[in-house]
């Protein structure tokens, strides 16, 4: 049973299942941020969260954004995430406008895919990437006929190939995929350039991803599955982007960035960052 504060200021004790359903109501009938300061002396009842964890929005989340997060459509296994991965922040941070055409790379499940084609509407469009060798999951989600402005390739790891020039390109946890051999051999300098031709001058690459030690090396990012912000920034920034953004409402301290990120001790809690570039106009 967990604790949920109603709009009028009572408590009430649910099963899981209806707990899910009254956040999906309440979010849309409040907004995302606000609901999240309503339910801040619940969740931290129980220990589900601090005053950090629900303050921890960059900004003000946009009506689109607020209403694909509290799509009913989407899984209970993944709503039950929202409060370790933020997508509302996530979303927003990453500007995601109705109307936008964006190229999602290595979508999975399609945690992220889901909310960013309600976010960009029936005017909008994903264009999702998978690596071939991991293709499968969101072709069964498309398959269910609800995603309609969204379409998916599977492509050898690290190819960029897209039908029309984008808003914005989203990699999310996936960066650091990118330097490990046994997926494929990528190079990254040859696939940033790439995004930056992808993209409409004035676009947008979003990339997030948990954080590493100090120098680590490509084993380590292998092993660990973390890179360092820092690596990330230079070797976008040398494709020509420029950085305009850095969102902190996924940074935990308390974090051990030597530990995999798959570890029990810091399996969806890791320190993760998040960027923002832009390909600038004049180019």
């Amino acid at each position: 049973m967990l604790a949920a504060t109603t709009g009028s200021g009572g408590t009430i004790r649910l099963r899981e299942a209806d707990y899910i359903w009254f956040v999906r109501s309440e979010m849309t009938k409040m907004g995302v941020v606000m609901f999240r300061l309503m339910l801040l002396g619940a969740f931290t009842a129980v220990g589900l969260a601090t005053v950090g964890d629900v303050l921890a929005a960059d900004g003000p989340v946009p009506a689109n954004v607020a209403a694909a997060v509290a799509d009913s459509t989407r899984p209970a296994g993944d709503v039950k995430t929202d409060l370790n991965r933020k997508p509302a922040e996530t979303l927003a941070f990453a500007d995601v406008k109705p109307g936008m055409s964006v190229g999602e790379f290595f979508p999975g499940g399609g945690y992220f895919t889901r909310m960013l084609s309600g976010a960009v509407g029936v005017s909008g469009h994903v264009y999702a990437i998978e690596n071939v060798n991991w293709a499968g999951r969101l072709t069964a989600v498309l398959a269910e006929g609800r995603l309609t402005n969204v379409s998916e390739e599977a492509l050898p790891f690290g190819t960029v190939s897209f039908p029309k020039p984008l808003d914005l390109v989203w990699l999310t946890q996936n960066y650091h995929d990118l330097k490990i051999a046994q997926y494929g051999q990528v190079d990254t300098v040859a696939f940033n350039r790439a995004v930056f031709g992808s993209l409409k001058p004035g676009g947008t690459y979003f990339i997030l991803d948990h954080e590493a030690p100090v120098g680590i090396d490509l084993p380590t990012i292998a092993r660990l599955h973390r890179i360092e912000k820092a690596q990330v920034i230079h070797e976008v920034t040398a494709a020509g982007f420029e950085l305009v953004a850095e969102g902190n409402f996924l940074r935990r301290p308390d974090d051990d960035h030597t530990l995999p990120v798959k570890d029990k001790q810091v399996q969806g809690q890791t320190d993760q960052w998040a960027l923002r570039f832009v390909k600038p106009r004049e180019r």
